[in-house]
């Protein structure tokens, strides 16, 4: 995958996420995607169940706006730096909104083919997120 492939690829999820937009999950990742996510017991399995996953963060923080810091590119494998901004002011499950901000960071390991993710392992800072909110 060339260096520019890689940017279009992630560009064009986060654009939409930033949006609101979980739609366009369908051009970056792969129909079948597993996605392991530190501290999810189970993967999330298929575009479909990856694209709930986030419209449940994207009510619960509608400003989110993710920014990608840093990118790194080996064989089929492609790593992400980023950080989000957001505020929580919808529900996150069944906590009610805190009206607080968050601003976190996490790091992502894309397995990509053809230009989709097939697999993805993902961590972010949970517990910061978690105190941020008051949570914890």
């Amino acid at each position: 995958m060339t260096a520019s492939a890689t940017v279009d690829y992630q560009r064009t999820w986060v654009e939409a996420v930033n949006r609101g937009d979980v739609s366009t999950a369908d051009r970056s990742f792969a129909h079948d995607v597993v996605i392991h996510i530190t501290g999810m017991a189970e993967p999330v399995h298929g575009v479909e169940a990856w694209k709930e996953f986030m419209a449940v963060f994207l009510t619960a923080f509608p400003d989110a706006h993710f920014t990608m810091e840093d990118h790194l590119v080996t064989g089929d494998r492609v790593a992400h730096r980023w950080s989000v901004r957001g505020t929580h002011t919808g529900p996150l499950g069944p906590t009610p909104p805190t009206g607080r901000a968050i601003a976190i960071t996490g790091l992502i390991i894309d397995q990509v083919v053809e230009g989709k993710v097939i697999e993805r392992w993902e961590q972010y800072d949970q517990p910061l997120m978690m105190h941020q909110l008051g949570l914890a």
